[in-house]
Parts: structure tokens; sequence; C-alpha cells
């Protein structure tokens, strides 16, 4: 296998180039978990990888509880399904809460600050009531917590992290936050390496091949805790050296077919690219920064046959979706015209008609 197949690989793995599945909840568990700090990208990152879907079907689940959207793993916002929550906090909250200590000192978060808004929160929130963001601050404010600062952010992430809140339904178009164990009663635990396994089951399944190093930098687990994740699921997967990198897959590449040319518009942060700490399968270094800013912002990508190959953005004027498409390289009269092709998924996505405009000198 060469590296580049490897990207290949991981379109199928993901359900990115072709997908079974038909609701954000089965895609996913599929997936473990799928960053979502861009809320409305986010939702196109779940349904690119499902059959007929909308933005309305995406909403739908995050509202009826199917999938929540809270803080795991590195941390930032992820989507979750609802039967994975408990055992995944349960498994990466205590190193996040650990990475966030320094920080939390710094705000003056102590114990007794968190401790204080958990009691205001549980009352606020109690008998099913759901608050946005804002409205959560004014209780805080109320009972003297300081919330500048970022601070507001972190007590809410802690909260999230201790397992007393998650995402609730939208309210006016804003996201609220609701109490955990009314809204997913149904609580599923595992033990200690039954949890490891699970995830590293998840994450090797769906987005493999991929390194332990991979694993470690999408889950949050110490190299040591993946290790042992994967060696509790080795007899499930194989593995092949490349380029003096080992990398771990579940099935042989003979199952392996494609299109002669695969186009993909993906999301800022989508799974494709940053659930890897080695990137070079799919993304020329020499475009890097184009891609990846030096803060640390991915950028929404056009994927050619598993290759990072151009950049696009969105915008709505008079109730139209503007696309506009910059590729890296010059494309032919085929590329371009699969890349409208993919737009008018986009276009049905979110119903609402669109204009594509390609920026660069590559018009075709």
């Amino acid at each position: 296998m060469k590296l580049t197949e490897i990207s290949t690989i991981r379109l199928i793995n993901q359900r990115i180039a072709n997908t079974e599945f038909r609701s954000a909840k089965e895609i996913i568990s599929w997936m473990g978990a799928m960053q979502a700090q861009d809320y409305s990208m986010a939702k196109w990152a779940v349904g690119l990888r499902l059959r007929d879907s909308s933005n309305d079907a995406i909403e739908k689940a995050l509202n009826k509880g199917e999938i929540l959207r809270t803080h795991l793993m590195r941390p930032t916002w992820h989507f979750v399904s609802a039967e994975d929550i408990y055992w995944m906090l349960e498994l990466t909250s205590p190193q996040i809460k650990s990475l966030l200590r320094s920080r939390h000192k710094a705000l003056e978060l102590t114990d007794t600050v968190h401790l204080k808004s958990k009691k205001i929160i549980e009352k606020a929130l109690t008998i099913g009531v759901n608050l946005t963001r804002e409205e959560l601050s004014k209780e805080f404010n109320k009972a003297k917590i300081i919330t500048d600062d970022n601070r507001l952010s972190h007590l809410l992430l802690h909260a999230e992290l201790s397992g007393l809140i998650c995402s609730g339904p939208l309210k006016d178009k804003k996201q609220t936050y609701a109490l955990l164990n009314e809204r997913i009663p149904n609580k599923i635990f595992f033990t200690r390496d039954e949890s490891l396994a699970e995830l590293g089951k998840r994450y090797f399944m769906s987005h493999g091949p991929a390194t332990i190093n991979d694993f470690a930098w999408w889950s949050g687990l110490s190299v040591k805790d993946s290790r042992l994740a994967l060696d509790l699921i080795k007899p499930d997967f194989i593995s092949e050296i490349i380029d003096s990198k080992e990398y771990w897959y579940s099935y042989p590449l003979t199952n392996i077919k494609q299109r002669k040319i695969n186009i993909h518009l993906l999301p800022a942060y989508d799974e494709f690219l940053i659930s890897y700490r080695d990137r070079s399968a799919s993304l020329n270094l020499t475009h890097n920064k184009n891609i990846i800013s030096d803060n640390g912002i991915f950028r929404p990508v056009i994927v050619i046959n598993g290759q990072v190959s151009g950049l696009w953005k969105h915008s709505e004027k008079n109730g139209k979706i503007i696309i506009e498409v910059n590729f890296l390289h010059p494309q032919d009269n085929l590329s371009t015209y699969i890349t409208k092709d993919v737009i008018c998924k986009f276009e049905t996505f979110f119903g609402k008609a669109t204009e594509i405009i390609f920026s660069s000198g590559d018009k075709n």
C-alpha cells in the first residue's frame, strides 16, 4: 500500500465516498464521535456521510436527544450518540480536567466555584428546563460568580465533563443546555478496559488506516492507554508498515473500489483531516498553511481522489447560498462538472438555491 492509497481507504471507512447509513445516530455511533465546533458545518459533515439527509433531519436528531453536542476528548465540541455519552465521558474526562487545571487556576475557578456553579445549574435546569448560554450566565451573575474572560465557557465545560449537562433542544434557533441525567436517563457504562477497547475499535474501523499516535491525538488519551486499547482489539485488525510507520485498519485493500474521479466538499474541521496527527496521506505539505492556519484553524476543503485539492467557502445572499470554489491546481472539465454535482447535494441538504463561483483562474 502506498501512502496516498491510505486516503482512499479512509474516504470509504469514514463513509464519505459511499455510505449505507441513513440517520445521524448511525453514522456518529460508527465514527465514535465527530468534531463539531462549527455547528452549521458540523451538521453538513454528518449529512454528507448519509443517504438522503437534510439539515432539518440532523437538527431533529439533536432536538430529540438521539445525538448530543458536547465537549469530549481533546477537548472540543463533538457530536456523540446518546448511548455512548456516559462511558465515553467516564473514559476521557479525567485527563481533560487534568489538562485544564492550570487554566482554571489562572481564571480563579476553584473547586469551590465549580461546585457552586453546578448547584446553580442543577437548580436552574431541573424538571426538563432548557436554558441558553446567556440565560445560564445570568443565573451565575445573580450568585456573583464572575463569567467574563472566558470563565463562562470553562464553567459550562467543566459541568459537561462532570456529566451534569449536555446539549438540549434548540430555542429560538439558539442552542441550549439540559441536565444529562434527565435528557438521557438510560446510562450505559463499561469497565475501563472495555471502554478503551470500544473506543479503539470504533476509531480504527471508521478512521483506519491510522497509527497509534493518530488514535492518541483523536481521543485525547495517553499513548500508554492508546497502546492498551489497540492491544485489546488487535485480533480484529490488520497492520502494514508504510514509510516506517505502522498503520492499522479493518479489511484488505482488495475490497476497495472507487470511481475514476471522486470529489467531496468537506467542511472545516472535518474528521477526514483533523482526526489524524499525521495528515500527509491526504495533504501535501506545500499546501499545509493554505489549509490549516498557524493557530490551528482548519478550512473547508475540496478533496479529489483522496487528496486535498482546493478550498471552498459559502455565504448567503437573498436566500441563496453562494459557494466559492478555489482549486489549488488547474482541473479539467470533468472535475469541475463533478464538483457542481457535489454542490447540488449541498443545495439539497440545506434546501436552498445555490450559485457556484470558481474564484481561481482555473474556470472550466
